[in-house]
């Protein structure tokens, strides 16, 4: 999809010199990659404190149900 932006030459040329990025196009790739990243991080640790679970839940012994169960 074509889109033009008004982006501040300086802003995109450091971009690619600190990037490495060869084009425009790969610095405002690489940087909107990194900006739903990092959003998407943020809205994971939101999420603590919110989980309940179960302080004596034994996983070694779930996995060992599991085995059992599978095993003929």
């Amino acid at each position: 999809m074509a889109t033009n932006l008004a982006i501040e030459d300086g802003l995109i040329d450091e971009a690619r010199r600190i990037g490495h990025h060869p084009t425009k196009k790969a610095a405002v790739t690489a940087a909107l990659n990194e900006y739903i990243q990092r959003r998407k991080q943020a809205e994971i640790l939101n999420l603590f404190g919110t989980i309940s679970f179960d302080l004596n839940y034994d996983y070694k012994r779930a996995r060992q149900l599991d085995r059992t169960e599978v095993e003929p």
